[in-house]
């Protein structure tokens, strides 16, 4: 038996017309009569009742009516459940974006975007440094990232598109005397504390910081680690030093805490889509083509 058996009986079961099932199948009666015969002998049943004026469904043949619609609609929803995932359109994709992308709007933007266009799709979203996100993509946990790109090596095999740049901002307490000024070098406050992410949190920030401070001629003194941007503001506002973080975060409004311009062109960190070079799935092809059509 195969489906196309149960499409025929059904087309006869619902018709009660070998005629007018053939119309609708666009096959001649005599091959459609002779498919069900063959299915009746398959299953050792008779299915309709059949005289010169009528056709009528025996009760083994109301009931295996039953049973062969359902079978039929699960063939056809699992017909199109794979052309679905054969185009992306049903699946779940796997995201991961650094602690900052949110106060952008990019994230959000992209998800309610891609929502839209692919309701069917699951989308997980995984909140992890730029360098946790590359070992994920690395070993297939995670489909596209949403990464920092600021000096870190990446792994052989990962693409990178940048997105957009985002300036850096000084994290000064308010009371302190640059707090008000439109732009400040980070020269201005080479005998500050600074508070920073660890060398092992997984971004190149505090690397950048360092590299930035060197190029105006100091190097700065750590008074405190911190792996949270949000913990680090909030480090300033107690007075206990400075901070260097990416401007979206400047949506944090703490009391006590300012944000200052750096005028340094260098002074930015790029956001850019990570993705496997070697990966073919549509769901990811999907996400990359709309990003690539923002």
């Amino acid at each position: 038996m195969d489906l196309r058996h149960l499409k025929y009986f059904v087309a006869v079961a619902e018709e009660l017309s070998f005629t007018r099932a053939a119309e609708r199948l666009h096959i001649a009666q005599p091959p459609l009569s002779q498919q069900i015969q063959a299915l009746e002998q398959e299953l050792g049943l008779q299915l309709f009742e059949r005289t010169r004026r009528r056709v009528t469904l025996t009760s083994s043949g109301e009931r295996f009516l039953v049973d062969a619609r359902r079978t039929l609609h699960a063939a056809e929803e699992a017909i199109q459940g794979a052309r679905r995932m054969a185009r992306g359109e049903q699946g779940e994709l796997r995201v991961g974006f650094t602690s900052s992308v949110p106060f952008t709007g990019l994230l959000p933007e992209l998800l309610r975007r891609y929502r839209a266009a692919y309701p069917q799709v699951t989308v997980s979203l995984r909140e992890l440094f730029t360098t946790d996100q590359f070992a994920a993509l690395a070993e297939r946990r995670l489909d596209v990232g949403l990464v920092r790109n600021d000096g870190l090596v990446r792994p052989a095999g990962i693409s990178l598109r940048e997105l957009r740049r985002d300036p850096l901002r000084l994290v000064l307490p308010a009371r302190h005397p640059l707090s008000e000024a439109a732009s400040v070098s980070l020269g201005d406050v080479r005998d500050e504390g600074f508070i920073m992410y660890p060398s092992d949190a997984g971004t190149g920030l505090g690397a950048q910081v360092r590299q930035l401070c060197a190029a105006a001629g100091f190097e700065p003194r750590l008074v405190q680690e911190a792996r949270e941007a949000t913990t680090q503001i909030g480090l300033v506002a107690a007075g206990l030093g400075v901070a260097v973080l990416p401007a979206p975060l400047e949506c944090v409004r703490m009391a006590g805490v300012r944000y200052v311009p750096i005028d340094d062109p260098s002074a930015f960190v790029s956001l850019a889509l990570a993705v496997m070079e070697d990966d073919n799935s549509p769901l990811v092809g999907n996400f990359v083509a709309m990003v690539k059509g923002k």
